[in-house]
């Protein structure tokens, strides 16, 4: 799931570099992907750096060893609750979204919404197993 997760955040991130960069039809405009909260030259680098770390902890699992693979039930914690947190106000926030802006019904405008919930998906995956390793629940 981990892998899957970082996988569909690499392709957004490739996506919205294709718009820029190429400008392809058939992806959408490049204001679809992108709430306008940073600017560009600002998010690129933390969605890479993002990704890096996805990817760090995708490889600590695909060895079975490393930092991330390692149970920290403590952390897993507070980053499953965080995950539901983060969830939730993405589910609010397209929610309001919809509200304001029946117009965008489903998915135009709110890619940036749906990768949110990725990110929390992924992050939960990963405290659920480190709960489980550490045989806390919550």
């Amino acid at each position: 799931m981990l892998a899957a997760f970082t996988l569909l955040f690499i392709l957004r991130v490739c996506g919205q570099i294709l718009v820029v960069v190429v400008d392809i039809d058939f992806l959408p405009p490049f204001e679809q992907w992108y709430s306008g909260l940073l600017p560009y030259l600002v998010l690129l680098p933390i969605q890479i750096l993002i990704i890096g770390a996805m990817l760090k902890i995708v490889l600590d699992f695909a060895k079975r060893s490393g930092f991330f693979i390692t149970p920290k039930p403590r952390a897993a914690v507070f980053i499953k609750w965080f995950s539901y947190v983060y969830f939730f106000s993405m589910g609010a926030r397209y929610v309001i979204a919809m509200i304001l802006y029946p117009e965008l019904r489903w998915f135009t405008d709110t890619i940036p919404i749906w990768f949110h919930m990725v990110l929390a998906a992924f992050l939960y995956t990963f405290s659920h197993y480190h709960l489980r390793q550490g045989l806390i629940t919550s």
